[in-house]
């Protein structure tokens, strides 16, 4: 087996990031290919390597996966403690994964990622409100159920690396959560899977403006740690 994925941007590919960190938390060997975001909206150059040029993509040989799930579960196929052992914990863990592949559209859509930047978000939307509540009953029942530090038990699996962006996001938006959610984000920041991730993203050359300008929004930038 040989892994190969092809990620953008660290600083702002909060997909890219999910299967990443995963495999480098359970120490899978894999050769990272990056290649940057173009700053057009279309991605001309990920035709190479994804059948939707999009990012992340993994090739294992023949097989192309895409899809950040998709990417994590055939990962978990080969190494399955990528899952929580317990078949509860498993079941929950699909479930929220699932839950922020396909939800909590008003987090991604008003607070890109943006591992540089720390913005004052200001008042909330509606729809942001409702997400960041469901985020911090979310995580909070994973906790308390199955008794920590990380969502589906002692173990950092697939739902934790679903949710590493969302962390970034947290701080990087100063997100408040109660006191359970609050603390989990900042152990999932500190794990060092994720804080390699969010140091080499700080650190690329790249400045994609379209990203900038999402993370923005006209909102006031309170730090900008490339600088």
């Amino acid at each position: 087996m040989s892994y190969r994925l092809f990620i953008a941007n660290k600083n702002y590919s909060s997909w890219s990031m999910r299967p990443w960190v995963l495999l480098r938390a359970l120490d899978i060997p894999f050769e990272e290919v990056l290649t940057p975001f173009e700053g057009t909206g279309k991605q001309r150059a990920f035709t190479r390597f994804s059948p939707t040029a999009k990012v992340p993509c993994l090739h294992d040989g023949e097989r192309v996966v895409w899809e950040s799930l998709a990417i994590l579960d055939d990962i978990a196929e080969e190494h399955p403690s990528a899952w929580p052992d317990d078949r509860a914990a498993r079941a929950w863990a699909r479930s929220a994964s699932s839950e922020m592949h396909a939800g909590f559209t008003a987090l991604r859509d008003e607070c890109s990622m943006n591992c540089a930047l720390t913005i004052d978000l200001g008042a909330p939307s509606d729809g942001l409100s409702k997400d960041i509540e469901r985020l911090d009953a979310l995580w909070t029942e994973g906790l308390e159920r199955f008794g920590g530090p990380w969502l589906a038990g002692n173990t950092l699996t697939i739902v934790d690396a679903m949710f590493a962006p969302v962390a970034v996001r947290v701080r990087g938006y100063g997100i408040v959560l109660g006191e359970e959610s609050a603390a989990y984000a900042e152990r999932l920041l500190a794990h060092p899977a994720v804080s390699a991730w969010i140091e080499q993203g700080i650190a690329e050359p790249w400045i994609d403006e379209p990203h900038e300008t999402d993370c923005i929004r006209g909102r006031r930038v309170i730090e900008d740690r490339r600088r």
